[in-house]
């Protein structure tokens, strides 16, 4: 427990912090520790997250609305409750159908969300 004043280990609900990342995209990171970090993305129907891959694996969960998630040469429509798992490399990308709500889990921790960066 040495290190639960360095990282938070508990993060109340608030509507502060987002990052406007794209038109129609906004993130905030929730909560974090050494080896994974979880992530909120707000998204309004009509945009897009364009295709990328990175070295993180990445699970997630629809909180709320649609999406269609393009993954490797795959492509599903993801509905309220839907969860999936991306690993690290694949390329990846989103078309928003609906408002919607992500929640997502990243390993090893992707320090390019960590607040203040």
């Amino acid at each position: 427990m040495s290190n639960c004043k360095e990282i938070p280990m508990f993060q109340a609900g608030n509507e502060d912090e987002y990052i406007q990342v794209l038109p129609g995209i906004q993130r905030k990171t929730l909560v974090y520790g050494d080896r994974m970090l979880m992530t909120e993305f707000r998204l309004k129907k009509g945009h897009s997250l364009p295709r990328h891959a990175h070295p993180h694996e990445q699970i997630g969960y629809l909180v709320r609305g649609r999406i269609r998630l393009g993954l490797g040469d795959q492509c599903y429509e993801i509905r309220q409750g839907d969860s999936w798992c991306i690993p690290g490399g694949v390329e990846h990308g989103v078309e928003i159908l609906e408002d919607a709500v992500v929640v997502e889990v990243f390993s090893p921790l992707r320090e390019d969300y960590l607040p203040g960066k």
